[in-house]
């Protein structure tokens, strides 16, 4: 089992990840009956960044124009003794294949306290991947916080195992899969995992990033291999993981990049949950981000050029 803690020891003591994080998956509620419902259920270095300045080009094919119905299923997996079930929304009929975003829930946290948008996303034409970390998902085993940094490498099981269900003949997934458009995206402690997917455990196969309320504690800012647009959204009110810690990290990213700013916003509830001004325009951004990024779609980064509500947000626009 590849561990990553020697690697940033001195970076980080487990009391300053702790202190960090406390509470960070909790606040992330997520109704049912907002998210789509039709389900199926299912039991179960390279480049360094400076040279690749510019991100590979998707294909440019439509992305669906309409809202699709929305499938779940559950992959039983593990990494060696690491545990990692895995809650997957997908989109039910339609043409695919479609995209794969591999999200990372945060600490104390479960997919399924983020299930309103990522089912959102699945609706619009993306898998969703959302597995439950060992170590920090609520009802963990000793609720480890420094655990985090293992996550990177959890991650890239998950979609090891994931992507090869798109060629294995009789699953549900095959022939379903974009198994080249692929991103990764998360939520505080699942933060942090993203952007140690782009810097100290590069998973070369991503081609975009979604930060949502996160930062670089202990996985680094060195950034690497081809250029993936990054996109970081984060309230200015963040009681959790500090505004300028995620400010500090996005400043870092030697790519084309975004970042939503919330003035009003806290740590996960106007991000993430509906019944708020800022969750439109996070998820609307969110959304138009990964359809350009995995589908090459210009009218969305045509909308991502659209100034956000005066009072709500402010984009940083350097995609």
């Amino acid at each position: 089992m590849r561990d990553f803690r020697p690697a940033v020891a001195g970076l980080l003591t487990v009391g300053l990840l702790t202190t960090s994080l406390a509470g960070c998956g909790t606040a992330v509620p997520g109704p049912v009956g907002d998210a789509p419902t039709s389900t199926q259920p299912d039991p179960a270095a390279g480049q360094s960044a400076a040279e690749s300045a510019q991100p590979d080009q998707r294909p440019g094919r439509p992305a669906p124009t309409r809202r699709l119905d929305v499938g779940t299923r559950t992959l039983a997996l593990n990494r060696g003794d690491r545990p990692l079930p895995v809650t997957v929304w997908y989109p039910v009929g339609g043409d695919g294949p479609y995209p794969v975003v591999l999200f990372s829930h945060g600490l104390g946290g479960k997919p399924a306290d983020y299930r309103t948008v990522l089912a959102e996303w699945a609706a619009a034409g993306f898998v969703v991947a959302a597995p439950t970390y060992p170590f920090t998902s609520q009802g963990g085993s000793g609720g480890n916080a420094l655990d985090v940094l293992n996550q990177p490498a959890d991650a890239s099981h998950v979609l090891d195992e994931l992507l090869a269900l798109d060629g294995r003949d009789g699953d549900e997934f095959a022939g379903r899969l974009d198994v080249e458009s692929v991103a990764a995206a998360g939520h505080s402690a699942g933060g942090i995992t993203t952007v140690g997917l782009f810097t100290a455990a590069r998973d070369d196969r991503l081609d975009a990033g979604v930060v949502l309320a996160g930062s670089a504690l202990g996985v680094g800012t060195a950034f690497s291999g081809a250029a993936a647009p990054q996109l970081f959204i984060h309230g200015e009110l963040d009681e959790v993981v500090s505004y300028a810690s995620g400010k500090a990290a996005y400043d870092r990213v030697p790519w084309p990049k975004a970042m939503l700013s919330l003035p009003d916003g806290d740590h996960g509830q106007s991000l993430l949950r509906p019944g708020n001004p800022a969750y439109d325009v996070v998820l609307g951004t969110s959304t138009d981000f990964l359809r350009w990024t995995l589908y090459g779609d210009d009218a969305a980064r045509q909308r991502l050029a659209d100034d956000p509500p005066a009072g709500v947000a402010v984009f940083d626009n350097k995609l």
